[in-house]
């Protein structure tokens, strides 16, 4: 059993009020008594109003599917299909022409493209890499990936290839910051002299990108040099072991890379309960006043990782100055589908863990707007709100941030707001869900696979799909992925937010993300979320040869490239010259996925996994990812492009698979040969009960099933 405190008429876990009223509320100069009043004011004001906007999902999704299934022995009609969708309310009508007008957006957000990390905050090991992989070693990104194009190999260090390691970065230099007649690669000396950085006596070949320095201007520590407003600084060390082989002496070159970083709550979390909920908390917390550790053990010696400090320098004429060593930290909610049992209403109900979140979180952040030098220097807090339909959610959001403002005693449009573009009926109204909330707005962002997921979902009596890497190649994807940009720049967004681009998903695969993720900056995207501190370190170079504002300009000048019409096109099958293997082929990959993924899930409470795939290629596997796959799977026994039996033996093999890949994982639980742990139930759940689940998600399943997991 719980044990609960009542807070103005809430049931509220002992474990969350000791959080919030011994933790996260001294300090912040707001009292215990006018926070529970404020979420007991957000629970009865805004409860009714979450239901209703659910409800209104489950009505249109019901209208939808009859249409289908009216029409399903008829050729698919896109102009009746549109009309019907307006004529459903689920197509909003387009409004005038208007600019965002948010307001105190910090630099990194709105002036500085960059790599985007996304990490679950209950890891707090996690949580700290990422706050600092804004610099990241160039050298070790190189070095220890095969962005060369092989791995390393072996333990020891190969001075082979870090001499080829040296040289590939010095072609960087060469490329981004040239010298006037020679290569950074011949270069013996760099030094600072009246001002101006010389190197072997010749400078930049454009001036005004120097502008540090550490240490002693004659032989000095570090040299910092800008482009695209991206930092690089150059290390010199004689007695480090790569700067003493080096004819200039240069240990490293040091990259700001992740640019910001989403503490995220949401889908790459397991948090089902008060405990959970706590963990998360806290880490933000620690997050929030700048005092968050993580004890580590390396190489058999253990030791305290922290929170980098900033970074100081000297300008070119010698005046102290400072950049910051962190990302810029959003966090990320959950969205409004979901309940918690930390805290019961008046009815002896759950509340709507997104009203929690909202006021939880945005008073912790308290602590860093009290602070100087921490996360905003603009004196913002940085929400990421997924999973929203529609303007009117994306209202109710608003609305609700107005509410925890008040309660808070924060200026008004204190909370910025990160639109997730990834559910179908947020694509097709975009420009209604971005006005809903143009106080507010600063970060919009595509993910492919939600977005996936939800199409699925949403067009599951239309037909059997294609395969899933057809679905990539039909043209809605391409319409969504253009009228992200399209439409973010109509609204005013350049220069005052993010345009976001999805997550590269194979963190071991660093060479081909090198190779096409330079496509999001050329996009038009200010920043794409990333799997690893490395892989931000990689990425960034991608936005010193990308000038992501001039991008934008030309598309903006080019005119608009995506319709809604082309956004509506469902991927079906339109051939389905499948051999049985091709199907089950499918089948099996989405079941190894999803079963890799929920077993961690359910017994370890571990919401994001490095997968291996049925390739074995380790991909990052999160509820987005797990929400596509399950549809799948859900949408083709619907359509008897596969049978029950067939799917129920493929999960049966791969749960085999997926034991014999987490051989070596003392904690593992093997689902295979009695196939009746609580984990294998989940997965096949989520497959035979996905097409009854609201909008396809895999939470209420997940929670469900983690939660009888840990009454036990």
């Amino acid at each position: 059993m719980v044990a609960r405190i009542e807070k103005h008429g809430l049931q509220v876990a002992r474990e969350l009020v000791s959080f919030i009223e011994e933790s996260a509320l001294p300090g912040t100069g707001v009292s215990a008594d006018a926070f529970w009043a404020g979420m007991a004011r957000l629970t009865e004001e805004l409860g009714p109003k979450n239901r209703a906007l659910l409800d209104h999902r489950e009505e249109l999704q019901a209208r939808i599917d009859a249409w289908h299934i009216s029409r399903r022995n008829q050729a698919h009609d896109p102009a009746a299909y549109k009309a019907f969708l307006q004529e459903i309310g689920y197509l909003e009508p387009a409004g005038a022409d208007f600019t965002i007008d948010t307001r105190n957006v910090d630099p990194e957000i709105a002036t500085v493209p960059g790599p985007q990390l996304v990490v679950p905050v209950t890891n707090a090991r996690y949580a700290i890499n990422a706050a600092n992989a804004r610099w990241g070693s160039f050298y070790d990104a190189l070095y220890g990936t095969d962005a060369m194009g092989t791995p390393p190999e072996g333990k020891g260090y190969d001075r082979g290839r870090g001499g080829r390691v040296v040289a590939r970065a010095r072609v960087f230099l060469d490329d981004i910051f040239p010298v006037d007649r020679i290569s950074h690669t011949d270069a013996r000396r760099y030094w600072v002299e009246k001002g101006e950085l010389l190197i072997d006596g010749y400078r930049l070949k454009d001036a005004s990108k120097f502008i540090g320095y550490r240490g002693d201007p004659d032989e000095p520590e570090a040299i910092l040099l800008v482009n695209h407003g991206l930092h690089v600084e150059l290390a010199f060390d004689a007695g480090h072991p790569i700067g003493r082989h080096d004819p200039a002496n240069m240990s490293d070159i040091i990259l700001e890379a992740a640019m910001t970083a989403i503490m995220d709550c949401e889908d790459s979390v397991a948090c089902v309960d008060a405990e959970d909920k706590v963990q998360a908390y806290s880490n933000w917390l620690g997050l929030m006043t700048g005092d968050l550790t993580a004890e580590m053990e390396k190489g058999g010696k253990s030791f305290t990782r922290r929170l980098s400090p900033d970074r100081n320098y000297l300008s070119p004429e010698g005046t102290p100055f400072s950049l910051k060593g962190r990302a810029l930290m959003w966090i990320r909610n959950v969205g409004h589908l979901m309940t918690n049992p930390a805290i019961l209403d008046r009815d002896g109900n759950e509340i709507y863990e997104g009203l929690m979140d909202a006021l939880c979180t945005t008073l912790i952040a308290m602590h860093d707007l009290k602070r100087d030098g921490g996360n905003s220097v603009e004196g913002s807090v940085y929400v990421v709100k997924p999973k929203m339909h529609g303007s009117a959610e994306v209202a109710f959001a608003d609305t609700t941030f107005d509410i925890v403002e008040e309660v808070l005693g924060l200026p008004r449009h204190t909370v910025k707001l990160g639109i997730m573009d990834e559910e179908r009926r947020t694509s097709v109204n975009l420009k209604e869900c971005i006005r809903a909330a143009k106080h507010r707005v600063a970060f919009i962002n595509t993910g492919f696979l939600d977005r996936t997921g939800d199409e699925i979902h949403t067009s599951m009596e239309a037909g059997a799909f294609s395969r899933k890497d057809f679905i990539k190649r039909k043209s809605w994807i391409g319409a969504y992925e253009n009228q992200n940009v399209d439409i973010g720049l109509e609204c005013g967004l350049q220069g005052r937010a993010q345009i976001g681009k999805g997550m590269w998903a194979a963190p071991d695969l660093m060479a081909a993300m090198l190779e096409q993720k330079i496509e999001h900056p050329r996009a038009g995207a200010n920043t794409a979320w990333v799997p690893s501190p490395t892989a931000a370190t990689l990425h960034a170079t991608h936005y010193h040869r990308v000038d992501v504002f001039a991008a934008q300009d030309r598309i903006a000048a080019g005119g608009k490239r995506a319709y809604v019409e082309t956004v509506l096109e469902i991927p079906l099958a339109t051939y389905r010259a499948w051999s049985q293997k091709d199907i089950i082929r499918e089948v099996e990959n989405n079941a190894q996925g999803i079963l890799g993924y929920v077993v961690r899930w359910i017994d370890q409470g571990v919401g994001c996994s490095k997968v291996p795939d049925i390739n074995d290629v380790g991909l990052m596997e999160d509820r987005a990812t797990c929400r596509i796959s399950a549809q799948h799977i859900a949408n083709w026994l619907h359509h008897g492009v596969v049978s029950r039996d067939q799917v129920q033996d493929a999960m049966q093999k791969m749960a085999a698979v997926v034991d014999r890949q987490n051989a070596g994982d003392p904690l593992y639980r093997p689902m295979a040969p009695d196939f009746d742990g609580i984990a294998f139930k989940a997965a096949c759940d989520l497959v035979f009960k996905g097409r009854e689940q609201p909008s396809g998600y895999t939470e209420p399943i997940l929670h469900a099933r983690r939660l009888e997991l840990k009454a036990r």
